[in-house]
């Protein structure tokens, strides 16, 4: 029974809803745009929805040990209608008029800053489930989130994902909403996997490198691979430039002292054509591709 327990599916057991625009849009939430932000505040990890590892739909996915650091770039979906008020991973009720969000590995609850790249709009959500188990999503928000995004008729989004740690955030000042601007989007950040630390069950969160703060609107790329030689680079991009892959090159990069050859694609100018590339390459041998900004 213990086993089966570390090893059990999330209790959202069905996967995400197709990320395509609804037929049929539920009712706004009650304050619009407005809705407060999650307010992130130390808590106790869940007693559900975090073991070191499960299954769901094939695939295993691991718990990360912390948040702290994690960053990631990648296409949002949402979820709503159909979920509302069906428990979540943690076992608390799915709101689709709260600001919360599913995520795969990250542990429960945690709260992460969530930026439309293609809008700079921002939002601060808890994440309170397991999920999207849809394409290459890699978190789903909750109705009221993605429509302060301004993501939901579309359906998707290009977004980056940033944990908070409760005890250094500070909120950021209000604005009155006659004069708010779309917020600055939050610094791009390259995401390097971090193994777990020695005697850890769970791998640790993604450690990353700072780099320039990313434009509204900049281009958008996919990364097929990042490598130390450059003709291991050179090989790769040959070899995408034979396919249907549009545009192949690689870059020149220095980071943290270190030379590195990244191989991109694009750029890229929607969800649509970032998972026909992803799907291409996943036919290609290649599954570690992932969003990149120049």
């Amino acid at each position: 029974m213990t086993l089966s327990a570390c090893v059990s599916a999330p209790r959202r057991e069905v996967p995400s809803p197709n990320p395509a625009p609804p037929a049929h849009l539920p009712p706004a939430p009650a304050q619009g745009n407005y809705v407060p932000d999650a307010v992130p505040r130390v808590e106790p990890r869940s007693r559900y929805g975090n073991p070191p590892y499960y299954d769901a739909f094939g695939k295993r996915y691991y718990v990360l040990s912390t948040n702290i650091g994690y960053v990631e770039r990648g296409v949002a979906s949402w979820y709503g209608p159909g979920f509302h008020q069906i428990r979540t991973s943690t076992g608390e009720p799915y709101d689709m008029y709260a600001m919360s969000a599913a995520h795969k590995t990250l542990p429960l609850p945690a709260y992460v800053s969530v930026t439309n790249l293609q809008n700079g709009r921002s939002v601060v959500v808890r994440v309170n489930d397991r999920g999207p188990f849809v394409g290459n999503r890699i978190i789903d928000l909750s109705y009221s989130a993605a429509a302060k995004l301004d993501m939901i008729r579309g359906g998707t989004a290009f977004v980056e994902v940033r944990s908070i740690d409760p005890t250094t955030w500070v909120p950021a000042p209000a604005i009155h909403p006659s004069i708010a601007a779309a917020p600055a989007p939050t610094p791009s950040i390259e995401v390097v996997t971090v193994p777990a630390a020695p005697g850890s069950s769970a791998p640790a969160a993604p450690a990353a490198p700072a780099q320039a703060p990313a434009s509204v609107g900049a281009p958008l790329f996919v990364q097929a691979g990042a490598f130390a030689d450059p003709s291991n680079a050179e090989r790769l991009a040959q070899k995408l430039r034979g396919g249907a892959y549009g545009n192949v090159f690689v870059r020149d990069d220095r980071i943290a002292g270190r030379r590195m050859y990244r191989v991109r694609i694009g750029p890229v100018p929607n969800v649509a054509e970032f998972d026909r590339v992803i799907a291409a390459l996943e036919r290609d041998g290649i599954h570690d591709a992932h969003l990149a900004l120049d």
